[in-house]
Parts: structure tokens; C-alpha cells; sequence
């Protein structure tokens, strides 16, 4: 059996930093601003860990994530964590992850190679199975105007076979 997740997320853009960093597909960056939410409000990984949840039912961010955060785990890549052991629990493997993200700043392309190395290393995937791409949207929404960042997510996965 072969299942497919869809997920989103966005927040807007912090500015100053006042000390945050600003992560994407969990790469943390030097940027004078970052992006607001409890967590490393990671765009990449919320919307890549609500598409695994879109495949077993069982939402993590919100439920499972707010708990997280408020125990001191503001690290996205745990909750991405959390919907991989819901989806291994389920009996399926996670076999592609695609990421388009919405936004004027960050110029993403000279970010690609190491968001598409983490995001393939914290799901378990060859860097063959996980595509990244961006868009500006041509400014014609606050996150291509720069105010904040959108990231949706498509994620396949096919039942583990004995």
C-alpha cells in the first residue's frame, strides 16, 4: 500500500532576531532576523513533519509539539522525530519528501544542497528522494513580499513488507 501527506506551515519573519536563530529544513543560518513561534519555528520541518502526519492520522504539531516546547524542546527535527515513529509504528517506511517554500529572504538556491543533506538525513532519505524548491510567488503575497516564510510539503510512504 502507498500513502501520500501533504503538509504547511508558516510564520512570519522576526525582525531583530533578539537572539534567535533562524533554521530552515534545519540548518540554522546568520540572519539578522528570524522567525516567530515557541519553537526554532522551522518552516521546512513543520511542514515536512505535518505531511508525515497527513499519512498516519495522528497530528503532531499543535497536540504533541506544544507539550514538547513547553518542556524545553524547541528543536523542530524532534517533532519531525515524533511523526516518523508514528508513521514506523503505522508498519510504513517514508520513501519521498518534497519541500516548496514561499518566500523573498532567504535566497534559498545557495541554501539547497544542505537543507536537502539534513532534511535527507533526519527522515532517512537519500538526497535523490528529497526535493526542495523555492518561490517568490512574484511578491504578490505577504511571505513573497518578505514578511514571513510558507513552506508546503508532499510526503509519500509505501507499507513495510515483511
Amino acid at each position: 500500500m502507498f500513502k501520500v501527506g501533504i503538509g504547511q506551515d508558516s510564520h512570519r519573519i522576526q525582525e531583530p532576531a533578539a537572539g534567535k536563530a533562524l533554521v530552515l529544513g534545519g540548518v540554522t543560518l546568520r540572519e539578522a532576523y528570524a522567525l516567530e513561534g515557541n519553537s526554532d519555528s522551522d518552516v521546512v520541518l513543520h511542514a515536512v513533519t505535518n505531511a508525515v502526519s497527513g499519512i498516519t492520522g495522528k497530528p503532531i504539531l499543535g497536540p504533541v509539539a506544544d507539550g514538547m516546547c513547553k518542556a524545553g524542546i524547541t528543536d523542530s527535527s524532534a517533532y519531525l522525530q515524533k511523526a516518523l515513529e508514528d508513521l514506523d509504528a503505522a508498519g510504513y517506511r517514508l520513501t519521498h519528501v518534497s519541500v516548496t517554500l514561499e518566500c523573498l529572504r532567504p535566497k534559498i538556491l545557495p541554501l539547497l544542497a544542505a537543507m536537502t543533506a539534513r532534511v535527507a538525513e533526519l527522515t532517512g532519505l537519500g538526497t535523490e528522494d528529497v526535493g526542495i524548491t523555492a518561490t517568490s510567488g512574484e511578491g504578490l503575497t505577504d511571505f513573497g513580499k518578505g514578511l514571513g516564510i510558507q513552506a508546503f510539503a508532499c510526503a509519500s510512504a509505501m507499507l513495510n513488507t515483511p
